[in-house]
């Protein structure tokens, strides 16, 4: 062997071609994602022993395997409203400063666990006010397990970034109030905001005080549009909020015809989303579950790809979806036949979207992501 030859630790796979592209390995691939829900990922375990400590009592099942498979099978509604309702338990046990410290910290931990190296994870500070805490003390707290679990995940060699989008639920009008509260942690670990919660009756357009709140102190925002509502409110998001990234935006494809003959024909819409390299924040199996596409094999992730969208693969929420970044990936790759290459560009178009300052964006692309999957590539 050449003594110039360095050989890594997983040089079987790499010298001897292409590793499988199997569940055990896209674990080992480095990840990032854009969009996943705090109080979507608990460990139904932590669910049940923080109902006990707060003296909840109103969860559906007493033990965590039955609990997970009622979360998952009550989210299975095919409609956006119900699937947002199974929230209200999880929701109920992060009242506490050591609830939220808990959730956060174990959120860490799960991520990097499964490959993640960056994550942008967004709550709803004003929905964590029952026991008395401030919205300020919400966001001090969280921040803070998000932080134990970065310490956490570094001893265990797993080193994980956390950025944390603050969210505004659009029926609620406190919008412009957490939209300050950004700001005011930018610099701690919150890297953006976002408004979340029921499209149907609640444009963005009605909180255009907190967008363009962000845009005057150069601070980065997305929006939940068009995963229930379609292509009204994908404009507004952006025509009049002027939103960074689309939170989901699956249904940019209604925009979009194929003719008899395969070719797409993009609408003026689609055109301007794919030309200004706006990021779709995609979660397959979410939208699955929502009603938004009839089946992972059917959901238009594959034609927004193949059209070159700046597509990106997210969780959602891990506990109703009963999913994890590398089962997103393998249900993909599995549907489209996609191989290491195009996980590697999905891994890079999320960094290139993410609110990461540049230089950190960079960073994590040529030393973290690149070598990660030249090793799976061979």
């Amino acid at each position: 062997m050449d003594d110039d030859l360095t050989v890594a630790p997983d040089s079987a796979a790499r010298l001897s071609g292409p590793a499988p592209l199997d569940m055990q390995n896209i674990a080992r691939a480095p990840k990032a994602l854009l969009h996943d829900h705090l109080d979507g990922g608990l460990r139904p375990s932590t669910v049940l022993e923080l109902a006990s400590e707060c003296g909840y009592d109103g969860l559906p099942a007493s033990d965590a395997e039955s609990l997970g498979r009622w979360f998952r099978d009550a989210a299975d509604s095919g409609s956006l409203e119900l699937y947002l309702e199974t929230f209200a338990h999880t929701v109920a046990v992060m009242q506490t400063a050591e609830g939220l410290q808990r959730v956060a910290r174990e959120c860490a931990e799960d991520l990097a666990a499964d490959g993640v190296v960056y994550a942008e994870v967004r709550y709803a500070p004003e929905q964590h006010l029952e026991k008395g805490l401030t919205l300020d003390e919400v966001v001090e707290h969280t921040l803070e397990g998000f932080r134990q679990g970065e310490s956490a995940a570094r001893a265990a060699g797993r080193p994980i970034v956390i950025g944390c989008l603050l969210t505004a639920m659009r029926h609620a009008a406190r919008s412009r109030e957490i939209a300050e509260l950004a700001v005011r942690y930018r610099d701690q670990g919150v890297a953006g905001f976002d408004i979340a919660g029921k499209e149907a009756g609640f444009p963005p357009s009605r909180h255009l005080d907190a967008f363009e709140y962000m845009r005057a102190n150069n601070a980065h925002f997305t929006i939940h549009a068009g995963e229930a509502f379609g292509l009204p409110s994908i404009h507004e998001a952006i025509a009049f909020c002027g939103t960074d990234r689309l939170g989901h935006g699956v249904r940019i494809v209604d925009d979009i015809t194929i003719n008899a003959d395969g070719a797409r024909e993009l609408g003026q819409l689609a055109n301007y989303v794919r030309d200004k390299r706006i990021p779709l924040e995609l979660c397959p199996s979410s939208n699955v579950q929502t009603g938004a596409v009839a089946s992972v094999e059917e959901h238009p992730f594959d034609i927004l790809a193949r059209l070159r969208f700046r597509v990106t693969v997210n969780t959602d929420n891990r506990l109703m979806s009963d999913t994890s970044m590398s089962k997103e990936m393998y249900r993909l790759a599995t549907a489209f036949g996609y191989g290491w290459s195009d996980l590697e560009r999905f891994t890079i178009n999320a960094l290139k979207s993410s609110f990461l300052p540049f230089d950190q964006r960079l960073a994590l692309i040529d030393d973290v992501v690149k070598p990660g999957y030249r090793v799976l590539l061979g």
